[in-house]
């Protein structure tokens, strides 16, 4: 197989299946280690995939993604609603992690003043606490994404490993109508597998416009590792059953 052609096909795997170790990617393409590892060097030089743990992620097209500001501003008061309900669930003294997006955005600008412990990868939530002596604010390290406003990467990976918290909020891109959750960057999604194995509970906070939607290239989890969905009454009514069959708390607003 020409080099050219070799690479393509990495690339169109790692899209289609998000995060993969060396070994597997070197099976799949029917070549030895060294090779798979040259191959992901030359295509990370050029910026066309992430190097992560032992193995890689497609990196994004910079047209792919649009910038957190114009994101933030979508479906804002359907944001809204969620991220006050969420906000109820969240009592003084406790430890929690919030994920990126918009929506964990609204849900932080709500905890102002409240004596509780943040950990998260949003770059946006640092800006908007790091100036609250009530909260007690712990940003994850890692290779910082400039344009969605977060950090990723291996250290980031790391950092999650070392904790155990009460409660993550995860945010989503799109839901399908079997109850995955999708995001539609694949650099993210490590990080928040990553999140879902150090927290006790987890809350998917998604708006209307996600469910059911396929806004997202790779799959973070199913239905069964989300304890409390919270949405908008507007939402895909089949797609929510899929989650409550599942044994997910469902809350609508």
């Amino acid at each position: 197989m020409l080099r050219e052609t070799r690479h393509e096909k990495l690339l169109s795997i790692l899209g289609d299946e998000g995060v993969l170790p060396i070994g597997q990617i070197a099976k799949r393409l029917g070549v030895s280690e060294a090779t798979a590892r040259r191959d992901l060097t030359e295509l990370g030089r050029a910026g066309r995939l992430t190097r992560v743990y032992g193995g890689a992620v497609a990196s994004p097209r910079p047209d792919e993604e649009r910038p957190f500001g114009e994101v933030e501003v979508d479906d804002l008061v359907d944001k809204t609603a969620v991220a006050q309900r969420a906000a109820r669930l969240i009592a003084d003294g406790d430890v929690v992690l919030l994920d990126i997006g918009t929506t964990t955005l609204q849900l932080a600008k709500l905890l102002r003043g409240r004596p509780i412990t943040i950990v998260t990868s949003n770059l946006a939530i640092y800006d908007e606490l790091r100036d609250d002596p009530e909260v007690t604010l712990i940003l994850l390290g890692g290779q910082v994404r400039s344009n969605y406003r977060s950090v990723v990467g291996f250290l980031t990976e790391s950092n999650i490993r070392q904790l155990h918290v009460g409660r993550l909020f995860l945010g989503a891109s799109g839901v399908l109508p079997d109850g995955s959750v999708l995001d539609s960057t694949h650099v993210e999604v490590p990080v928040k597998r990553a999140m879902l194995g150090s927290s006790r509970e987890v809350v998917l906070l998604a708006t209307a416009g996600k469910f059911p939607g396929d806004t997202g290239l790779a799959r973070i989890c199913g239905p069964q590792q989300i304890n409390t969905l919270i949405t908008n009454e507007t939402s895909d009514p089949a797609t929510l059953e899929v989650f409550r069959e599942a044994g997910v708390e469902v809350v609508t607003v």
